[in-house]
């Protein structure tokens, strides 16, 4: 027989918040409003991607059919012809993969060197350098524009003020 005194002692009870899914009032997690159909802009997107999605499937059929039928007539000749494709092939394989591991090292390369030279250049603190180098080619720079727009209204001035005695 279960012993009484286990029914004695306070249990605790623990609370978890309930969702209701089919909440129209927008509140808790997956409300949904289910009376509002869908907006202007969802039925333009259907109504022009639907025709443009239909054509392209059917290019992709008609490709994958003509794919088809080209194999069917061409394999022949690829049997007949084959101690010279197969060699061919291999010989543009081995061509490709040569290009494309050439430039994968070559890049790999210049982006190690680049990474190098980064690495030292904040080392020995010739960044910094670089930049006050590069401020100061700034500041003359906006020295040497302002002089010149100087120099330009000058010009413009005295040919205005030369126009203006012309004509007394």
């Amino acid at each position: 027989m279960a012993e009484v005194r286990d029914r004695n002692l306070p249990h605790q009870v623990q609370v978890h918040p309930q969702y209701r899914f089919d909440n129209t009032t927008g509140g808790g997690y997956g409300a949904k409003n289910y009376h509002s159909g869908p907006s202007t802009s969802q039925v333009l997107a259907v109504l022009t991607l639907l025709p443009i999605g239909g054509t392209l499937l059917a290019l992709a059929g008609l490709t994958l059919a003509g794919t088809v039928i080209g194999l069917m007539l061409a394999t022949p000749l690829f049997i007949i012809f084959s101690p010279v494709l197969v060699p061919a092939a291999i010989a543009i394989a081995m061509a490709v993969t040569g290009f494309l591991s050439s430039g994968a090292f070559g890049l790999t390369g210049l982006s190690s060197l680049s990474y190098v030279l980064n690495r030292l250049r904040y080392a020995t603190g010739t960044e910094q350098l670089d930049l006050d180098h590069a401020k100061r080619r700034v500041q003359d720079m906006t020295e040497y524009v302002g002089q010149k727009t100087k120099e330009v209204g000058q010009k413009i001035e005295n040919k205005a003020h030369e126009g203006q005695v012309g004509r007394t």
